[in-house]
């Protein structure tokens, strides 16, 4: 149990009168949901220089406002009495780097000066532009996922029955197409933004693929913490390997429906038709060719 949630459940007054943390200390993993963000995660958080903060949704928050909710709407954000208006676009970037930074200290107030605090963010991946434009020293991972096994995966998990609770329709190949359909449009809008991050980031950034971190996980990671400059206990990785491997996870915990369902890069081929392959396909083309 962290110290915030020890505070909670105490009732004690959480304080924020502790060391701050530094936006060098901040590791962000944007990128979509089901694309192994959990697994990296938790594999990063067992290394001694490092703690996992998942998912604070600050991506979304930020993100969803300004790019969906006011997207094309030039008025408003060119307004200068719009608390978010491009006149006082430095004013309000400062404000979003001091809520996440003071956010971090009131959750990890033991965070040492030479520790690193991951953040995991895919369902905040949206905001990652702004979020990175706030915390220009801080590091990234995109993370990054063939589309049509992520979305053979959401599908999954959005079905009847699965572990989610969405139960979605699919009773019909129209309605099946159609979520298909959608979940393709929101890959792409979220993994543009990343992309759009990524490449604006002056700071230590790194590119994982979910399907390299599958063929040789000890070899990604240490790629990975190569590029963002940080020291990693070859060890600990190892032990991080073992520790969250998927041999690892209980047999009834894996499968069709499950959190845990197939951890197979390619899967997608014996999962979708080729109607959805193409829909897929046509929508997330400008990604697949990029990074696959």
């Amino acid at each position: 149990m962290n110290y915030l949630a020890r505070k909670l459940e105490s009732r004690e007054p959480v304080s924020v009168e502790q060391k701050p943390v530094r936006a060098e200390q901040l590791i962000w993993m944007f990128g979509h949901s089901r694309t192994g963000s959990t697994w990296l995660s938790w594999m990063m958080a067992e290394l001694e220089n490092q703690e996992r903060w998942h998912e604070p949704y600050v991506g979304m928050l930020f993100g969803s406002f300004i790019y969906e909710r006011l997207k094309d709407n030039d008025k408003l954000l060119n307004n200068p009495s719009f608390i978010m208006g491009e006149p006082y676009r430095e004013v309000w970037l400062r404000s979003i780097r001091s809520f996440v930074l003071e956010g971090a200290v009131a959750r990890y107030p033991e965070l040492r000066e030479d520790q690193y605090l991951v953040i995991k963010e895919p369902n905040g991946s949206i905001g990652a532009p702004l979020i990175l434009e706030a915390t220009p020293n801080s590091r990234l991972i995109f993370l990054i996922r063939d589309s049509r096994d992520v979305i053979a995966s959401r599908l999954d998990a959005f079905g009847k029955g699965s572990w989610t609770g969405q139960d979605r329709d699919y009773s019909t190949a129209e309605k099946l197409n159609e979520q298909t359909k959608h979940l393709a449009e929101d890959y792409l809008r979220v993994i543009s933004k990343v992309q759009e991050a990524y490449e604006a980031h002056p700071g230590k950034k790194v590119i994982v693929r979910y399907e390299d971190l599958r063929l040789d996980t000890i070899n990604a990671l240490k790629a990975m913490y190569g590029a963002l400059e940080v020291e990693a206990d070859v060890a600990q990785i190892e032990a991080a390997v073992v520790k969250h491997s998927w041999a690892r996870v209980p047999e009834e915990k894996k499968g069709k429906d499950k959190f845990f369902r197939k951890a197979q890069p390619g899967s997608w081929r014996d999962d979708l038709s080729p109607e959805q392959v193409k829909l897929i396909e046509d929508i997330t083309g400008p990604i697949l060719s990029k990074y696959y």
